[in-house]
């Protein structure tokens, strides 16, 4: 298994992963997905990582850089973290995850937190083993 940063050619694997978070499907016209995908990439305060397990895109993660009003070192975050099911329990969730720390630590950061879907007990698991804490409730207002 190798993780590595993303490259624009695996915009359309992440996409599809990215369906898995329960995330809008991609459409029958992408482009602007894929330009959503790119900018990630192109942010000074991104990272998004995939897993490639066989040659194939297996999982994916995206981690950004956030000030925080009481801190005087950033925080990292992040908000979608997935693997294919065929290819779990093979340590890609884990090795995107060491991927995420160690960008977060030469960064500066304080912490690292991350969100996840009430429905993804599996993933609440392998958090809690790695280290994470749960620590608060988050809610969301569609706009």
């Amino acid at each position: 298994m190798i993780v590595r940063p993303a490259e624009p050619r695996d915009a359309d694997a992440v996409l599809a992963l990215m369906e898995g978070l329960t995330r809008p499907a991609v459409d029958e016209e992408p482009e602007p997905q894929r330009d959503v995908f790119l900018a990630h990439l192109a942010h000074e305060d991104a990272h998004v990582y995939v897993a490639e397990v066989d040659d194939e895109v297996a999982g994916a993660v995206s981690l950004w850089f956030q000030p925080r009003l009481n801190w005087t070192s950033p925080q990292g975050w992040i908000p979608d973290l997935y693997v294919e099911p065929a290819f779990r329990r093979r340590g890609a969730a884990r090795a995107l995850l060491d991927a995420c720390v160690e960008a977060a630590r030469r960064r500066g950061c304080h912490r690292l937190v991350l969100e996840s879907g009430h429905h993804r007990t599996e993933a609440h698991r392998l958090y809690e083993r790695y280290g994470f804490q749960h620590y608060a409730r988050a809610y969301t207002l569609e706009l």
